[in-house]
């Protein structure tokens, strides 16, 4: 876990998300009326601090990644407050938003589609900061041989095209262009999903080695319960667009108080047993994730092993024993209701 977790409660937020909902329109008919929403995101709160890395978790179709779309202004919310160092971004003009975008970066799953075929390296790591006017072509050119130095390739790759490179070379192409205009904040949208293990491990290194470097804010977005237990600060786990369960990675994987949290980490294989909870033997959990529209209760409900008759009546509210343990189930013992979770430093 890196040191910055630590110091999370002196410093203000880079990111600030407040009971961010987003949801979109499911039209049918000749007309394309209205007939029915997905509730994508349902009052998801929570802070990233300068220098931090936080993992959103759960599986496909949780909603992380429209978390990240929203924050990223690519997705439109519907309500709530997304402050970019205390500038909220939400309906901001689009000035503003110009602004973010310098500062803001995302790195998508497939480098093989992220990167313009036709183009040069040189030429893919050059664009943003034409976009943005940032210096003469010998300045730019200059920039990113030095980008392709950070992320440990060879400036002679400069003039080489996307095909000739392996997936993880390309992946390392992406993080540099993400850099290019000197961001405080990347968005890692299951970056190395694509990837084998080994590459994996070596461009998640790298992300960090930067991350410390730069200070940048890092919002990893995986399904694989080993990165975030090697590499976040903080961890959020998200089902059905809903925020069930916040922790530190120590305190998640040694006691994990959600059922779904229980779930995921009982389905996930492991090579070694690092936490005392992943002792047990594999085992799935039941039925697949509900569709988003909206039902009444809790929604993981249908799939809870200790579910409740009263489970089935509204959705539970976010119960927390100290600003960085917080859950979304009432019948974890020894924790209070927090009566408006908005205000705690998430």
């Amino acid at each position: 876990m890196n040191a910055s977790a630590q110091m999370t409660d002196a410093r203000r937020p880079l990111v600030s998300v407040r009971n961010l909902v987003t949801r979109f329109d499911l039209k049918a008919g000749l007309f394309g009326h209205v007939s029915g929403r997905v509730h994508a995101v349902e009052n998801v709160t929570f802070d990233i601090f300068p220098g931090e890395t936080l993992a959103l978790v759960g599986e496909s179709g949780c909603g992380k990644s429209t978390v990240a779309r929203s924050i990223m202004q690519l997705d439109r919310p519907r309500s709530g407050s997304i402050r970019f160092d205390g500038t909220e971004l939400i309906g901001a003009p689009r000035p503003v938003l110009a602004r973010f975008r310098r500062e803001a970066q995302m790195v998508f799953q497939d480098p093989f589609s992220s990167l313009n075929p036709r183009m040069t390296i040189e030429q893919s790591l050059m664009d943003p900061m034409r976009v943005h006017k940032l210096g003469s072509t010998e300045v730019m050119r200059a920039r990113a041989a030095e980008l392709l130095a950070k992320v440990e390739l060879s400036p002679e790759h400069l003039e080489r095209y996307p095909h000739a490179f392996s997936g993880g070379q390309r992946q390392r192409i992406c993080i540099a262009r993400a850099l290019a205009l000197n961001p405080r904040l990347i968005v890692a949208d299951e970056a190395v999903a694509s990837l084998d293990v080994t590459i994996q491990a070596q461009v998640l290194d790298l992300l960090d080695t930067l991350r410390r470097e730069l200070q940048m804010a890092v919002v990893l977005i995986t399904h694989d319960l080993g990165v975030v237990a090697q590499w976040a600060d903080k961890v959020v786990v998200m089902y059905a667009g809903r925020k069930v369960e916040q922790a530190l990675p120590g305190d998640l994987f040694n006691d994990p108080l959600h059922p779904y949290t229980r779930g995921l980490l009982s389905a996930s294989p492991r090579l070694k047993n690092d936490f005392h909870y992943l002792s047990g033997p594999l085992t799935e959990i039941p039925g697949s994730i509900v569709s988003a529209v909206g039902e009444a209760g809790c929604p993981f409900k249908p799939r809870c092993r200790q579910a409740r008759a009263s489970c089935g009546h509204q959705v539970p509210p976010l119960i927390a024993q100290t600003p960085d343990r917080l859950v979304a189930c009432p019948f974890t013992s020894s924790l209070k209701v927090v009566p408006d979770a908005a205000h705690l430093s998430l």
